[in-house]
């Protein structure tokens, strides 16, 4: 028979146990780490906003956390291992300990990092977004993105421009292992090439290269964005940069026209040099008018690009404009022509009448008649004719 409600059951005397049981085999929730926000879900996120007081990743970061974002810390060196145990003050974790495998975004922006070891990031297999932008990072380890095999997505936006030609050619050393790398955004760091490596990297799909001190692409840049197999290159961002519209520019003028897709912002490619195209759009542009300059310096030379037909037609231009206003000057006289001839009559007559007052006045003036006449001397005396003296 079955028990009736409000009876104890079969069930009553295995309760306690399967509580206990579920209690031993169920694991609590890892604690929130220190000055850190934990946000619960799917997938768990962490966002550490710290102070200067903040000088290196938390090392209690529950390890099944997918996304870790440190922002303005000061965090100046991240050691080698530094979020699988390694610690600031030297001492680094075991290179095979992973605490985080399940990581797969970390934001580390506006930390003050200045220096990546090598090996900075060993212990995320699971990473696949690295954000390191606007961090003033002047030394790179050639090592310091290995044990990355998932990195799809790295940001180095705002800072490598204090690093110099030295973190540059470090960077180029740094790229090469990261073969499934996607995005790299590297604007805003006053780049005058780019890394010779990140063109090279096999599955790049897009290259933000914007804001920086780029004048053009040469030819063996343009060469190294194709991929081989007809595989589609990567995508390139190319705005606010300094090109310079001279013959070095006609071959990247020739591949956006061939290839404005990869070019999203082709739209908002302008010249900055010479001076004469200043701020032209480059697609608008005919490799006619990219003249190669005759002397070295920039100013002579460049005044060299624009003897050209660009010159010829603003001639033109200032004479059918001159041409127009002096027309426009004929024809108001034409259409005044009477109120001018009667302007002109009545200033003649006025200078006439002005003229014979003067010559009124020379007459009156000249005539000897209407001279005064002269005093006799002191010393003389006056004499009558009946003086009889």
């Amino acid at each position: 028979m079955a028990p009736r409600a409000g009876q104890p059951g079969l069930w009553g005397p295995l309760l306690p146990g399967l509580l206990l049981v579920a209690a031993a085999l169920s694991r609590p929730a890892a604690p929130c780490p220190f000055q850190c926000y934990c946000f619960g879900g799917p997938k768990l996120l962490l966002r550490c906003a710290s102070g200067a007081e903040l000088r290196q990743p938390p090392r209690d970061v529950p390890p099944d956390a997918r996304n870790l974002t440190i922002v303005g810390a000061n965090l100046t060196v991240l050691r080698a291992a530094a979020f699988a145990g390694g610690d600031a003050d030297g001492e680094e974790a075991v290179a095979t300990s992973v605490r985080l495998p399940f990581l797969t975004a970390l934001r580390l922006t506006h930390n003050n990092i200045e220096v990546l070891e090598d090996g900075a990031f060993d212990g995320l297999p699971s990473l696949a977004a690295l954000d390191l932008s606007h961090n003033p990072l002047r030394a790179l380890g050639s090592g310091a993105f290995r044990g990355l095999p998932a990195l799809r997505s790295l940001q180095l936006n705002h800072a490598l421009a204090r690093g110099g030609p030295a973190l540059l050619d470090a960077l180029d050393t740094a790229l090469a292992p990261l073969t499934e790398l996607r995005l790299l955004g590297l604007a805003g760091n006053a780049l005058s090439r780019l890394p010779p490596a990140a063109l090279h990297l096999p599955r790049l799909e897009q290259l933000d290269a914007h804001l920086n001190a780029l004048t053009g692409l040469d030819p063996d840049e343009l060469r190294a964005l194709e991929r081989d197999g007809g595989l589609p290159g990567p995508r390139l961002l190319l705005a606010d940069n300094p090109l310079r519209c001279g013959c070095a520019a006609r071959p990247l003028l020739a591949w956006l026209r061939n290839a404005t897709e990869r070019v999203p912002d082709a739209r908002r490619l302008r010249c900055a040099a010479p001076r004469a195209l200043l701020d032209r759009p480059l697609l608008d542009l005919d490799e006619a008018r990219l003249r190669c300059a005759d002397g070295d310096a920039d100013s002579r030379g460049e005044e060299v690009e624009v003897t050209g037909p660009e010159l010829e037609a603003s001639y033109v231009f200032f004479g059918l404009v001159l041409a127009l206003i002096g027309l426009i000057f004929l024809m108001v006289l034409y259409l005044n022509r009477r109120g001018i001839q009667r302007w002109m009559r009545n200033l003649r007559e006025a200078c006439r009448d002005q003229m014979e007052g003067y010559h009124y006045r020379y007459e009156q003036d000249a005539d000897p008649r209407r001279a005064p006449a002269t005093s006799a001397p002191a010393g003389s005396r006056a004499t009558s004719p009946g003086s009889g003296l």
